[in-house]
């Protein structure tokens, strides 16, 4: 037998060798559904099944295009999606968000938290105040991309939209760049701040954050911490701005592209955009607020 296998190109592979990445990867796929089953009464909570945990926790640890993907396999309605795609939408890809946060004044256990807590806090509100009727219809998108629960199709999912990330960070990162040089020599970003200062106003950010929040608001929360990291080794803007930004755009950034993406799915627009503005709002007013109750400490 041996010297067969040598003629037929190679010594014997152990069996447990062959099997190995398949058992890996059962096990993974166990340990997901072993937690979604610990998380299932919580999303009942929150109107959810609890099957949806699968889609939570692989959002956590991937790009968007791997969670939707699992989305259109499971039979939910317009009211389950919408709940569903805000939970992702404020916890997706965060080892790699959460460390890019954690080099722009705020801390990754702390943006890891903040991002988790809120999307339950997003969740059960929305259950709680989206009507019925027409929001309880189920829909037809089940069948749309073809995949499998498998740990294999979400590995191949997350490094298809981890590619296409990292070579859309190569293009938008330095001609956002360049465009913040343009608007810094021609001294337009004074312009631009004094025209968004109402909006950094209402929000409770200082008015250095306009340009960053736009960023991070029109083309996600990674290219703004990007050109947030070049601005702090330049001075142009303090932590203490950079950390209250981070805690606005950990709730509402990407306001452009991901509502699209969701709105295609069959989400109401207006119910992925305002819950997150409303609840950024809230964050940074808190955020303030433990700031000044602090500094009032020190000075007893």
């Amino acid at each position: 037998m041996r010297a067969s296998s040598a003629a037929q190109g190679g010594p014997d592979v152990p069996m447990a060798a062959q099997d190995h990445p398949a058992r890996l990867a059962g096990r993974a796929t166990a340990s997901i559904h072993q937690a979604s089953g610990f998380l299932a009464p919580a999303f009942s909570l929150i109107g959810l099944p609890g099957e949806a945990a699968i889609v939570f926790l692989t959002s956590i640890f991937t790009p968007l295009y791997a969670p939707i993907a699992l989305m259109t396999s499971m039979p939910l309605t317009v009211r389950q999606l919408t709940i569903l795609s805000l939970m992702c939408l404020l916890s997706h890809s965060l080892p790699v968000e959460c460390a890019v946060q954690g080099r722009t004044g705020s801390t990754f256990a702390g943006m890891f938290v903040l991002r988790i807590t809120m999307s339950f806090v997003m969740a059960f509100t929305v259950h709680h105040l989206m009507p019925h009727g027409a929001y309880d219809a189920p829909l037809a998108i089940t069948g749309a991309v073809a995949v499998s629960h498998s740990i294999g199709d979400v590995l191949v999912l997350w490094l298809r939209s981890s590619l296409r990330i990292a070579l859309l960070f190569a293009a938008i990162v330095p001609s956002l760049m360049i465009l913040h040089y343009i608007l810094d020599e021609f001294d337009l970003l004074r312009g631009l701040s004094r025209r968004m200062a109402p909006v950094m106003d209402f929000f409770g950010l200082p008015r250095e954050c306009s340009f960053l929040w736009l960023v991070g608001n029109i083309v996600g929360l990674s290219y703004g911490s990007a050109i947030m990291m070049e601005q702090l080794k330049q001075d142009a803007i303090s932590r203490r701005s950079c950390d209250l930004l981070n805690h606005h755009l950990a709730v509402s950034h990407s306001l452009l592209e991901d509502t699209i993406l969701f709105g295609a799915l069959g989400a109401p627009w207006l119910w992925i955009i305002l819950p997150r503005l409303v609840y950024a709002f809230i964050v940074v007013r808190i955020k303030l607020l433990v700031e000044r109750l602090r500094a009032n400490s020190m000075r007893l």
